[in-house]
């Protein structure tokens, strides 16, 4: 299968999925997308619904990765989705009543969802590497909001033929994922917190891609860059995987019969999970509609409803940081897919030198038809956090209680009673202090990270999950704190 950037008005390169993953971007800025969609039957899924998720892993990103080798992939797979790295089973879907069912992705080794992509890309770029003959050392550059920082070190610490750098917004994270990345251990990994908040480290990060006198400057020195965000084809390739898993286990639990219809909501900031499911959607799984759940920071609410995307407005951080963004990059290969290549360059060329664009009302006509977006103020969040909890006995963190209050207010407007995969990305432990806080529990001290754990886990008599406690256990080894304009010389420091 062919890969195309999103802005190749022309046509005038593809390239094979090993270049694209190993690029990361595509040299004119664009995003990497496959000229086609694989399909995947009734019959297929029926197969998929008896594999164990490492199968189910390899048989779709071998439809999608058709140069790699079909053993490698399942090698990897086996040994990204293990039960050492997620005790108990990957991507497992919890029944939270009223036809609502949680696809839990936070059970790997950061407890986040990132981590069902993010173990298993390195193994995927290596190959790259290898495949493509290349010789030089890869240097990851990670803009991150929280999350994808942590996943992305963990799945690439120590990794021969790779480095690292993550940049995060300077107090714009919980004090959790900030202990989690300057604690992280390995020697091929550097971590630095940017003036400001996301939008100008991923703004930041992206201009380091695009300078073509670093590029040459990095080769001189014997790297190139490439990417673990979901700009990368890799990291979202993956993310595909867990929502046909999802319907496959509903299928298999007797929940729903193959060829039933779901809609799946999603707690989206940088629009990569939820375009992934509609990936899956493409390829055949039977996904009627999408529920785009956004928190203060609604670019994406407005844009869907109004078909403006405006991202000079006010930036709020809220109880939910991984989606405190006013940029979201993968929306773009969204336009690219129901717009076309031209429409898509035209649309960011204004979003670059405009800061807004207006899609067309043709292309927003075939979006609403499958999107619908919603949003959840801070009050809202608290509130139904705590509903939640009391009322159906589950113990959601702020994202995945976005989605689930959007989720709600969706049924009310359409009275559509469809079953709902609802897309909870991250133990609430890693939110602590603001989960305390909407159940009523005290926090005397912010920076009493263990404090607050134990007060969660007490009220609510669940568990610390393994790898934050040890997280508590660990030196802080990354202080160091930039101007945006400064994050280019980080990369090339001996």
């Amino acid at each position: 299968m062919r890969y195309r950037s999103t802005r190749d008005i022309e046509a005038k390169e593809y390239v094979t999925a090993a270049e694209a993953i190993k690029r990361g971007l595509a040299p004119d800025g664009g995003l990497y997308l496959p000229e086609g969609t694989p399909e995947l039957t009734a019959a297929d899924i029926e197969k998929l619904c008896g594999m164990t998720y490492s199968q189910r892993a390899a048989y779709i990103l071998s439809l999608f990765l058709d140069d790699y080798d079909k053993a490698g992939l399942k090698a990897d797979c086996d040994g990204a989705y293990s039960e050492e790295k997620f005790p108990g089973g990957a991507a497992p879907v919890v029944d939270i009543g009223g036809g609502m069912y949680s696809l839990e992705l936070w059970h790997g080794p950061t407890c986040a969802f990132k981590d069902m992509a993010l173990q298993i890309m390195p193994r995927l770029l290596v190959r790259a590497l290898r495949m493509t003959g290349e010789d030089k050392l890869a240097h990851i550059l990670v803009a991150t909001s929280g999350d994808t920082g942590k996943a992305a070190l963990e799945g690439y610490r120590d990794v021969d033929g790779v480095k690292m750098t993550v940049f995060y917004p300077n107090d714009g994270v919980s004090k959790m994922q900030q202990r989690q990345m300057t604690t992280q251990e390995g020697n091929n990994v550097y971590v630095c917190a940017v003036e400001g908040n996301f939008d100008d480290a991923q703004t930041g990060v992206k201009k380091i891609f695009s300078d073509k006198a670093l590029a040459e400057k990095a080769l001189e020195k014997g790297f190139f860059f490439s990417s673990a965000n979901s700009i990368n084809w890799g990291r979202l390739v993956p993310q595909v995987v867990y929502y046909v898993s999802a319907y496959c286990d509903l299928a298999a639990s007797e929940k729903i019969k193959i060829g039933d219809s779901v809609n799946v909501c999603v707690p989206t900031g940088n629009f990569g999970n939820i375009f992934a499911a509609y990936i899956a959607r493409e390829m055949g799984l039977p996904i009627a509609h999408f529920i785009c759940a956004s928190n203060a920071n609604n670019v994406l609410t407005d844009f869907i409803n109004t078909g403006v995307y405006d991202r000079t407005r006010e930036f709020y951080k809220t109880m939910s940081p991984s989606m405190d963004i006013l940029i979201s990059s993968n929306l773009e290969r969204l336009l690219c897919r129901i717009g076309g290549e031209a429409v898509t360059k035209e649309l960011m060329t204004a979003l670059n030198t405009e800061g807004k664009y207006q899609a067309p009302e043709d292309m927003m006509a075939k979006i609403r038809a499958v999107f619908s977006g919603y949003c959840m103020s801070e009050e809202e969040t608290a509130a139904a956090l705590r509903k939640t909890f009391e009322e159906r006995g589950y113990l959601a963190d702020p994202h995945t209680t976005v989605g689930f209050g959007c989720a709600e207010k969706y049924r009310r407007d359409t009275g559509d009673n469809t079953p709902i995969i609802l897309a909870s990305t991250a133990s609430p432990y890693k939110f602590s202090a603001d989960v305390c806080r909407s159940l009523g529990l005290p926090v005397a001290d912010e920076d009493d990270i263990e404090g607050i754990l134990n007060t969660l886990s007490a009220a609510t008599k669940t568990e610390i999950p393994a790898p934050l406690a040890r997280t508590l256990t660990l030196p802080v080894r990354f202080t160091e704190v930039v101007a945006p304009a400064k994050m280019a010389e980080i990369p090339f420091r001996d």
